[in-house]
């Protein structure tokens, strides 16, 4: 060994036994500044508190600047680029709102309460040809913008602009970044948070604030009623949700903000034509012309038992006055069993809420009307439907019916794709193709002559396009069998925006479509996966492959800059190269055989604003339990650490269910080795700074299906043991100096393995259950209910077993965490027992934080709880505490 490697060598021990040695740089300087009775323990100061500045740093690193380019405008000339201020502040989740059955409202500016904070201080127009910026900011600096959409054309966008009173509907000009309200009248941006283009631009879709609004409902002094709940006779298996409605007081309030005005906004001259009246408008999309509108709206009655969500609704179509011209769907109120015939819930309009919601079934149209939408050309409402079932003859009269024959199977039913035209009458509606076989879905061209369906047979999935005035000819694009034991596939088709701004296929000048997807290998540990575009002529067939991604560099397609996708901007990245989007020029394939390259040009310049963390050693490999089965951990060593040198270490995981060894490797298949290793403001990552070793651990539990949970405590007793001997054995971590934590259901599994197992000195459990009792109707993939596997139930619930807690446990929770099974009682109750039974404890509750911390200040203060629990209980376990 050369002298210099061994000094290399000795230096490295020196910093890993100083960093180990039993006291940190923070505790350090508590013992030479003051005597301990002379500063409070961090632990138990009742303020918010920051993290020692190496940690910090990291949280506060400004990574919210960097960008990467996707929204391109529909011209092809400019990108869209938001720009946010990175954490809220607690201040702006503080604002007072009213949560009614889950939905969140800020009563002040008649919006969703999240719109508070989770928003942008503005937008850079993006030139990406000569690289010119152009920045939108808000005229004051309390205003934020939402949204961000390009008209059809390109020259502009349309944003909510989010005052501290109102929601105003704007349009930036993509020249000059003029920011101009279209109209005085505010945004109800409540249940439907985006707006909508029509009529090629002109004209703006929005919900509006209705001028004559029903009377504020006041809350009674003195309550005129009590709380009531009757159960109806049928099982009605229902979750535990919270933020439900709780009196006749909230259905009013719930009614009063969702009730709104649908209008259209002409764009140059602000002048605002109201659609019917006032409704609950869930959701609304307009047809290309702006003349016509898809709505649905919240029903009665509500209920006291699901969230909003699953409340009635009503989808029909609308005509400029508002009169409904035709029901499309009716769905009655959602309530768990009682919902027999549940249906996905349908794809959200373009003016609908994304996310949100708590799922529920629903009852399909009573026409089998499938695949609604608006047909992009703007010339009626698409959908699939089979052709009618034959009616049998019957002359109404049971004495002189013939005696009817054995019944016959019935015959096969073409399958349709419609087009319904204005005024959607039940004689409106003709047949555009046909098939016998069922299709999947359907497809556009820009001018819609050209269909493109799917269709399976025989577990056989064939893509295919259609030339209406050729309805017998078709012509594959792929055709692919899926297989259980593979992912990925043959990819899907792109799009463009056409002129009324809806998405077609993308179709080149030589009659060509392109498929975009990812190639998955057998072994992702050595190749990693493979984005890919193939072009496919819609003349023969023939499909070439035009790119595909490097097998060295992680490349998605963002963006495609011409009709002929020969020019693509790609987001790239690899284990030691920031994301950044790229321009590509595709040079045409060789003859050879050899991967289509092209030449590439850096549009970002993206900074790794942690690179202590990202340039950390790490390494994954896989472990096996005594029983056999095998699966994979990661571990993050400070990039100084020497082999052989245990660390002190943080297990940080997630339990998941599987039926066998081969549905786990299944789900291996997208592992994708060639990722830049993101660090949040939440990366246990950033422990490595402090000296830590961080290991991220799979759980397998493992069982038959349904039973999957019966081997749940036995199989983390195996898990994490396997994982610990391995870690040992490498000579990266000191076994008698481990802390375990996870989040939500890692959370609930930390305070198992705390109670179950011997092995760790301390963990960090956030946002939790801890009785399984409180959850009686199924969590996570458990479907049995309580009473159904009782025993199962009660040996996963770890506040019945809390005596037999090893080690001190620190627990956080958002006061206002809505998720379904985790109500802060979990962390009360927890809490309260093992006070009781003398076990060392902590809990941190964090007012207005939801199912994970959003603010600023929440963020910088379990850092630092975490770090002196970590300090005091682990890092100087044994010197600090017998």
């Amino acid at each position: 060994m050369s002298a210099q490697r061994t000094l290399s060598v000795r230096r490295a021990i020196a910093v890993a036994a100083f960093l180990t040695s039993g006291l940190s740089a923070l505790a350090q300087e508590t013992a030479a500044e003051a005597k301990p009775e002379e500063k409070p323990d961090p632990l138990r100061i009742e303020s918010f508190l920051r993290p020692p500045k190496a940690i910090e740093d990291l949280v506060l690193a400004p990574r919210h600047r960097n960008a990467l380019l996707s929204n391109l405008s529909p011209d092809g000339k400019r990108f869209l680029v938001s720009v946010s201020s990175g954490l809220p502040a607690l201040a702006d989740l503080a604002k007072p709102y009213h949560n009614l059955g889950g939905e969140r409202i800020d009563p002040a500016a008649n919006r969703d309460r999240a719109l508070n904070f989770r928003n942008l201080v503005g937008y850079d127009i993006l030139d990406w040809q000569t690289g010119k910026r152009v920045e939108v900011r808000a005229k004051t600096p309390d205003a934020r913008f939402t949204g961000g959409e390009w008209s059809p054309d390109g020259g502009k966008f349309v944003a909510l602009l989010h005052e501290p009173s109102a929601t105003r509907l704007v349009v930036v000009d993509a020249a000059t970044g003029a920011v101009r309200v279209v109209t005085e009248l505010p945004v109800l941006a409540t249940l439907v948070t985006r707006p909508q283009w029509a009529a090629k631009g002109k004209k703006l879709v929005a919900v509006l604030v209705p001028n004559a609004r029903m009377p504020f409902p006041a809350k009674p002094d003195v309550p005129v009623q009590p709380d009531v709940r009757v159960t109806e006779p049928a099982k009605n298996r229902i979750r535990t949700y919270r933020g439900l409605l709780q009196t006749a007081h909230d259905q009013q309030l719930l009614e009063y903000y969702a009730t709104g005005q649908l209008a259209v906004i002409d764009v140059e001259s602000g002048q605002v034509q109201k659609i019917g009246q006032h409704a609950m408008i869930k959701s609304f999309d307009a047809s290309p012309d702006g003349k016509h509108f898809r709505v649905t709206a919240m029903q009665k009655p509500f209920s006291y038992l699901v969230p909003a969500s699953q409340f009635p609704d009503k989808e029909e179509i609308w005509d400029e006055s508002g009169k409904a011209l035709a029901e499309l769907q009716k769905r009655p109120l959602r309530l768990g069993e009682q919902q027999t015939t549940p249906t996905p819930t349908p794809t959200p309009g373009p003016g609908q809420r994304r996310g949100g919601g708590q799922g529920g079934g629903g009852q399909a149209p009573s026409d089998d009307k499938r695949s609604i939408a608006w047909r992009p050309d703007g010339a009626g409402l698409s959908f699939l439907q089979l052709e009618p079932a034959p009616r049998r003859t019957e002359s109404g009269n049971p004495e002189e019916e013939p005696q009817q024959p054995a019944p016959q199977p019935q015959a096969r039913r073409k399958d349709r794709v419609m087009l319904w035209t204005a005024p959607f009458g039940k004689d409106d509606a003709k047949v555009v193709f046909e098939s016998e076989e069922r299709i999947g879905s359907v497809q556009y061209s820009a001018d819609c002559k050209t269909l493109f369906l799917t269709q399976t047979v025989e577990g056989t999935e064939t893509l295919y396009a259609v030339n209406l005035a050729e309805p017998s000819k078709r012509i594959t694009i792929y055709s692919h069998r899926p297989s259980p034991e593979a992912v990925g596939g043959p990819g899907s088709l792109m799009n463009d925006d056409n002129e009324n701004g809806r998405r077609v296929v993308r179709i080149s000048q030589d009659g060509r479509v392109f498929l975009s997807g990812t190639a998955y290998y057998e072994d992702p540990t050595k190749d990693a996966p493979r984005p890919f575009v193939d072009a496919v002529s819609l003349s023969n067939g023939e499909k070439k492959r035009i790119w595909q991604s490097s097998a060295s560099v992680y490349e998605t397609v963002s963006a495609v800059l011409d009709p002929g996708s020969t020019k693509l901007v790609l987001n790239r990245q690899s284990p030691s190269m920031q994301p950044d989007s790229w321009l590509a020029e595709l040079k045409p394939p060789a003859d050879d055989g050899q991967a289509p390259t092209a030449d590439l040009k850096k549009l970002t310049s993206n900074v790794d604003y942690v690179p202590e963390i990202t340039g950390a050693t790490r390494e994954r490999f896989q472990v096996t339990r005594p029983d056999g089965f095998k699966f994979w951990v990661e571990v993050t060593l400070p990039k100084w650490h020497v082999k052989g040198v245990g660390l002190p270490a943080l297990f940080w995981f997630y339990p998941r269910e599987f039926t066998d060894q081969r549905a786990y490797d299944r789900g291996l298949r997208t592992f994708n080795k060639n990722q830049f290793p993101s660090v949040s403001v939440s990366s246990k990552d950033m422990l490595v700074a402090l000296g830590y070793a961080v290991v991220e651990p799979d759980c397998p539990i493992v069982g038959p299906q349904g039973r999957m949970n019966d081997a749940y405590v036995p199989d983390l007793r195996a898990n994490l043991w396997a994982v610990i001997d391995a870690l040992d054995r490498k000579g990266y971590i000191d076994r008698d100096r481990l802390a375990i934590g996870g989040h939500s259901y890692g959370a609930f599994s930390t305070a198992n393995a705390m109670i179950h197992t011997p092995y760790f000195k301390a963990g960090i459990a956030g946002d939790g259950n801890y009785n399984r009792l409180l959850t009686p109707s199924a969590f996570q993939s458990e479907q049995r209910v309580l009473w159904e596997a009782r025993e199962t139930y009660l040996s996963m619930s770890p506040l019945l077993y809390a005596e037999q807690l090893t080690g001190a446990l620190l627990m956080y929770h958002g006061m206002d965490d809505q998720n379904v099974g985790t109500h802060p009682i979990n962390s009360e109750r927890l809490y309260h027992a093992l006070e009781n039974l003398g076990k060392t404890a902590a809990l941190y509750m964090y007012p207005y934080e939801d199912h994970g911390p959003a603010s600023k200040e929440t963020h910088l203060d379990l850092w630092a709880r975490w770090v002196a629990w970590l300090e005091k209980y682990v890092k100087n376990a044994g010197k600090t505490q017998p």
